[in-house]
């Protein structure tokens, strides 16, 4: 990761200052088949009318981009603990990507455009239709089991295009041969790249190819659907919650018997799927909530802050989340015992509350 300074400053609707990091975001490409409730989703997560939503096929042609923030309400408990200074969560980029159609492959509708903007991404947010509605435009779509076979199709046949044109460099090697090989077999019975039995060495002579059937992907059912491998969000319902106030969305989800939106369990998900966890620094000036990879070290944790942090890493001083509640605050998670002192091979967990100790 690189550093992570470039901060927009806001304040939410209780006129808390709140900050985003800008810089260093990982990707979450928003597609599907058109009219199925992309942009309406992405509205939602963006909580305005940043993008276009029509009743046509590609009304979003360019990809439009949006910060969210991981919901996480660790940051505010501990803000109280400091006077409620600025508060910086972790956020996700959405790109929200035009529509795609049968052919897209091949070129067909903003096919091209489309295969593009998602090589750039790092987890794909597959949304299906689950609703109906006669006065919206069914382009391409028949149900929700056979529009996933659709898109998951033409991603594979764009794949199987890009192994193919490297199969036909002679200069291989044998390794990466032998990857693409396996690859472009299995791509022909229809499996997805990260489904095909490879090597690590395999695997990593073909990462630079950026297949995209290699990327993360969740599934989002716009309108709700019994099935486990994905989440179930109606995009209208989430786009109504979020002009409201959080008191005002609270109310409403609990009177339909929900204690958490949609689009919450979605950005949780995203995170989750990436394999992302979350440290927190409290203080005076700020609490923020720092990205890193599950099992990340110490030092690398304190590197996400600024380079020099983890070049010059002496320790870290911990507490866990709970901990710091249990003791209401530092002085007495100190006196309790509940204040670890760590070195080079701590693996940082989530919700660790840290203070690194560094070298000039």
């Amino acid at each position: 990761m690189k550093d992570c300074f470039s901060l927009d400053f806001a304040r939410d609707r209780n006129d808390n200052e709140i900050s985003y990091n800008w810089d260093c975001m990982l990707q979450v490409g928003i597609v599907g088949l058109a009219n199925v409730g992309k942009s309406t989703l992405f509205n939602a997560l963006l909580k305005k009318q940043q993008a276009l939503v029509a009743n046509y096929p590609f009304a979003t042609i360019e990809p439009n981009v949006g910060i969210v923030p991981v919901p996480d309400d660790r940051l505010n408990k501990l803000a109280a603990f400091f006077n409620n200074p600025p508060i910086v969560p972790a956020t996700v980029k959405f790109v929200d990507i035009a529509g795609l159609v049968k052919g897209a492959s091949q070129g067909a509708g903003l096919g091209n455009k489309f295969l593009a903007n998602i090589r750039e991404v790092d987890l794909i947010c597959h949304v299906v239709r689950a609703f109906e509605d006669e006065n919206i435009i069914r382009e391409g779509s028949i149900d929700p089991k056979s529009d996933k076979e659709v898109v998951e199709t033409e991603l594979i046949l764009a794949d199987m295009q890009t192994v193919e044109k490297v199969l036909n460099d002679r200069k291989l090697e044998p390794i990466k041969k032998s990857a693409l090989e396996k690859l472009k077999k299995d791509m022909d019975e229809g499996k997805l790249a990260k489904d095909v039995s490879l090597s690590d060495e395999e695997l990593e002579s073909v990462q630079e190819l950026q297949l995209l059937t290699f990327k993360p992907v969740i599934y989002v059912y716009n309108g709700g659907i019994d099935d486990n491998d994905g989440v179930n969000i109606d995009a209208k319902l989430e786009a109504e919650l979020s002009i409201l106030s959080p008191e005002e969305q609270k109310e409403y989800l609990e009177s339909l018997g929900i204690n958490e939106s949609g689009l919450d369990r979605l950005i949780k998900a995203t995170y989750q799927k990436l394999g992302l966890i979350s440290f927190l620094t409290a203080g005076d000036k700020e609490v923020r909530a720092w990205t890193i990879k599950v099992g990340t070290k110490a030092p690398a944790a304190a590197g996400v802050i600024h380079t020099d942090f983890e070049k010059n890493f002496i320790k870290a001083e911990v507490i866990s989340y709970e901990d710091y509640l249990m003791c209401n605050g530092e002085k007495k998670a100190r006196e309790l015992g509940k204040l670890r002192l760590e070195g080079r091979e701590y693996v940082v967990n989530d919700g660790d509350v840290i203070e690194f100790k560094v070298g000039v």
